[in-house]
């Protein structure tokens, strides 16, 4: 969020040839944040029950403790983070992408490793309470993996506050609207949780697994383009309006393909044969299929709006390059009520309606979700439309995409249809096959046909194995369609691969 109202000024000094200048507004940015962030911090610490009782007003007793505790842990946390974007800020302006985006891997180490160490030996909660613990010190890891980077690019640390202070009240001017704007995935998942908490014992769990899934294509295919296109999109504007214009036509269109490639085959995997996704993920122990069946069904309204959330940020990032913040700040409050309003409706009171159980109000809680995004998307297109002229997803390109991952889907739950009948026919075949007596006469190629059911067999009883070779079959028929048809992101993805891989000379 902070990077968002950070980059285009930043971007923009650069690509005027200011480095100096730009390099005084990093360094005064960073000063400023921290001193607030500190403060955010202490205040946050303080006040961590009065945010439970708004974000979660459903938790009472030893669920409520625990929830402060946790928050009061993970503040610190938060403000690293900040920092953190920080120097993302400054990485992406000058093109360089890997540290801050690998930063986060440390994040997930130094957790991985608490898990590892304490879950053995960790009660359930006082498991939670170390893990948080490992999150601040995660947050701490990750300004650490990209501040020798960052530094180098800066020079040396030097403030002149006077000098950069206009360049300083644009961006903090923007930060507000951009925190909402660039924030509302955020903020709609509080309004999610905490309708989720006035729902029956899982759903908030259910909610929560759906957001990880989510935010894994989400993550992967919107925001890292919308990352990527910020600082080139607020480099051009530097030019005339009309070469403005065309170039962020351009590169708009070029962005929104990438993301549909990659995001339509991801909702139509979630929707159809999410259950496997689920399975293969988190299927084991206390999480039972009929826990997996909830969380699919909740990973299935997430899917709704997931090609117009990851879209919507590319079309943000476009409207901040243009130093315009206040238009999707618009958009997203209109973009949270909706969801608050049409939320409760679907999750309370409508499976009461229609003769569900209160549990399946998760559904509707999701779902709604979704269409909140898709209005939110089609006021940021007519918005920029009218600015830019035309820019968005040609329908023949969408038909293609949806065709091709439907395809895919029906090849999955083909498969999945297919080893759930493995276990019968294995009961049928067993009495035949015992009854052939295995003597010289039988030939060493029948031998594989003989035992062919057992071993299916013992492949469909792991519910893991079944999945990942229904995802494996899904991915496998959608990126061989794609190479069949000559699709352009599939040969620039493997292009890029190729080059990656290859040894430097």
């Amino acid at each position: 969020m902070l990077s968002a109202s950070f980059i285009p000024v930043y971007s923009r000094l650069l690509g005027e040839g200011d480095e100096d200048t730009a390099d005084l507004l990093a360094w005064a940015v960073g000063a400023i944040l921290a001193l607030a962030i500190s403060l955010f911090v202490i205040l946050g610490v303080f006040a961590a029950p009065y945010l439970i009782a708004v974000i979660a007003p459903g938790f009472h007793g030893d669920k409520r403790d625990l929830t402060i505790r946790l928050v009061r842990i993970l503040f610190p946390g938060a403000g690293l983070l900040v920092m953190s974007a920080w120097c993302l800020g400054v990485l992406n302006s000058h093109h360089r992408f890997f540290a801050s985006y690998a930063a986060p891997v440390a994040w997930n180490l130094v957790m991985i490793a608490a898990l590892i160490f304490y879950g053995p030996r960790s009660a359930q909660d006082r498991l939670a309470i170390d893990l948080a613990f490992a999150s601040v010190a995660g947050a701490a890891m990750q300004i650490l993996v990209q501040l020798p980077q960052t530094l180098p690019v800066l020079g040396a640390m030097r403030f002149q506050f006077a000098r950069v202070r206009d360049s300083l009240r644009i961006v903090f001017r923007n930060l507000l609207p951009v925190v909402v704007g660039r924030g509302v995935g955020q903020v709609s998942g509080y309004v999610d949780n905490l309708l989720a908490s006035l729902l029956p014992t899982g759903a908030v769990a259910a909610i929560n697994y759906a957001q990880i899934l989510y935010f894994l294509p989400v993550s992967l295919f919107g925001l890292s383009v919308a990352a990527a296109e910020l600082p080139s999109m607020s480099r051009a504007t530097v030019a005339t309006n009309a070469a403005v214009f065309e170039t962020l036509r351009v590169r708009l269109n070029s962005g929104l393909r990438q993301i549909a490639f990659f995001v339509v085959p991801s909702s139509a995997a979630f929707i159809f044969i999410g259950d496997a996704i689920v399975t293969l993920l988190f299927q084991s122990g206390a999480f039972t299929h009929r826990d997996a069946l909830y969380v699919w069904a909740t990973v299935a309204g997430v899917a709704v709006g997931m090609l117009a959330g990851t879209t919507a940020r590319l079309y943000i990032s476009a409207f901040y390059a243009l130093s315009d913040p206040r238009t999707p700040f618009r958009f997203a409050l209109v973009r949270v009520t909706l969801t608050l309003v049409l939320g409760y409706l679907c999750a309370i009171p409508l499976p009461h309606l229609i003769g569900l159980e209160q549990r399946w109000g998760v559904v509707g809680l999701t779902a709604s979700s979704g269409v909140a995004a898709w209005l939110e998307f089609v006021l940021l297109r007519m918005s920029l439309n009218r600015r830019l002229g035309w820019t968005g997803l040609e329908r023949l390109y969408l038909l293609r995409l949806w065709a091709m991952a439907l395809g895919a889907s029906a090849a999955g739950i083909a498969l999945k249809f297919a080893l759930s009948g493995a276990p019968r026919l294995a009961a049928i075949a067993s009495p035949h096959v015992a009854a052939i007596p295995v003597s010289p006469g039988i030939a060493a190629h029948q031998l594989p046909m003989l035992a062919a059911p057992s071993l299916l067999a013992a492949f469909a009883a792991s519910p893991r194995l079944v999945a990942l070779a229904v995802i494996a079959v899904y991915a496998t028929v959608y990126v061989g369609l794609a190479y069949l048809t000559h699709e352009p992101e599939l040969q620039r993805f493997i292009a890029y691969a190729l080059r990656r891989l290859r040894p430097r000379s």
